[in-house]
């Protein structure tokens, strides 16, 4: 994949400014203002069963991608251990060597607690680096990735509480200078901290019946850097809560339903304008995004220029439904929703799941919902592989 020097040099230097703007000093409050963040492969849904449910992950059902998602829930996880293998393309309707893989594992403690690890790479193929006149310059793959490690704790029988550690590192540019800057690989480390609920069975109109609660704070990190400049950049801290019900019809199907929201803990993007008399930046609207890590978490909450309403569109909501029969064969539907001054992602997911003996194989595609607006994964199967290592080794 041949990419020209220029463009790369402005895609490395949006990725690495420390003040974002809505516009060039614009004045108006319906423009659009994402709220950017450093190695944002950190949000990409990793594993296929989540991916056909809208992304939804951190109050459903334990499985072998409890990290991700939610570590609390390795503590109710089924069995004595899982092993789970994504592949996910990327933008696959335009190049066939950008993907995303992700390898996972857990091993339950005995009764009320487990702990897992985990890695993710996000490979972004093979790119040639050409100057101004379109001569060649080097070649360089740049890539992504994050090691995880999780335990989680059962508090009483229906509470468990989580943590996981994380080491990032992200190297885009090989070293390459861009635009008179020398770049490095950055690399940061983080902390999630999280919380599972799971009733006790009740009846639902006639329907036994569970409602767990998942409550996840992610990536709690210090900021990156890319060059020796001194600019860091958040990366994508976020706090994410759902709620899955669980209802077995009769002894051969079983409906689970979720519903999830997330927000961004990272400062949105003031607007700024010109002081007149000083002819410096001023911001008109909005708060300077130029803080620490936990004021910023804490500020995420009111920052926002278009205040209470836009920190209300910077929640973004999935719902996801799962069918099992006979605990063999699942299909899922899922919806995801994004507001869209905040990037206006809206998609349509459909999954399958099929489980024989000690493994189980998932599926996951995506259907953009919102004309005119294409996504990486648009059109593109997922899928994943989970092994239940208990039954493996009773086999």
């Amino acid at each position: 994949m041949k990419i020209n020097y220029l463009l790369l040099s402005a895609a490395f230097l949006i990725s690495i400014s420390s003040t974002a703007q809505r516009t060039a000093y614009g004045d108006g409050l319906d423009d659009l203002n994402t709220v950017p963040t450093a190695v944002p492969f950190l949000l990409i849904s990793p594993d296929s069963r989540a991916g056909g449910m809208g992304d939804v992950g951190v109050s459903t059902k334990p499985d072998a991608n409890n990290i991700h998602w939610n570590s609390a829930k390795l503590a109710f996880a089924e069995g004595d251990g899982g092993l789970s293998i994504s592949y996910t393309p990327w933008l696959s309707k335009l190049v066939d060597d950008i993907n995303l893989a992700y390898l996972s594992y857990y091993q339950s403690l005995g009764r009320n607690q487990g702990f897992g690890l985990s890695m993710r790479y996000f490979s972004l193929g093979n790119i040639t680096f050409t100057d101004e006149s379109g001569n060649t310059i080097g070649s360089f793959n740049p890539n992504e990735f994050a090691i995880d490690g999780g335990y989680g704790l059962k508090l009483n029988d229906y509470l468990s509480g989580g943590v996981a550690l994380r080491y990032i590192y992200s190297n885009l540019t090989g070293g390459q200078v861009v635009n008179g800057l020398q770049s490095r690989p950055g690399m940061s480390f983080a902390a999630d901290l999280s919380m599972y609920f799971e009733s006790e069975e009740f009846r639902l109109n006639d329907y036994d019946a569970t409602l767990a609660v998942g409550f996840n704070v992610a990536n709690i990190g210090n900021k990156i850097s890319y060059t020796e400049s001194g600019n860091r950049d958040f990366i994508p801290t976020n706090l994410r809560l759902g709620t899955t019900l669980n209802m077995e019809i009769d002894k051969f199907n079983t409906l689970s339903v979720s519903v999830e929201g997330y927000k961004l803990l990272v400062p949105t993007p003031p607007i700024y304008g010109v002081d007149s008399a000083t002819q410096k930046d001023v911001i008109l609207a909005g708060m300077d995004p130029n803080v620490s890590l936990v004021q910023g978490m804490i500020q995420s909450f009111y920052d926002a220029p278009g205040g209470t309403p836009e920190e209300l569109d910077e929640i973004v909501w999935s719902t996801g439904l799962e069918y099992w029969y006979n605990q063999q064969f699942a299909f899922r539907l899922g919806y995801f929703h994004e507001a869209e001054e905040k990037g206006n992602r809206k998609y349509v997911t459909f999954g399958a799941g099929l489980r024989y003996n000690v493994f189980n194989i998932d599926f996951a595609y995506l259907v953009p919902a919102q004309a005119g607006v294409r996504s990486p994964l648009e059109n593109t199967l997922r899928f994943s592989l989970i092994f239940d290592m208990g039954s493996f080794a009773d086999q």
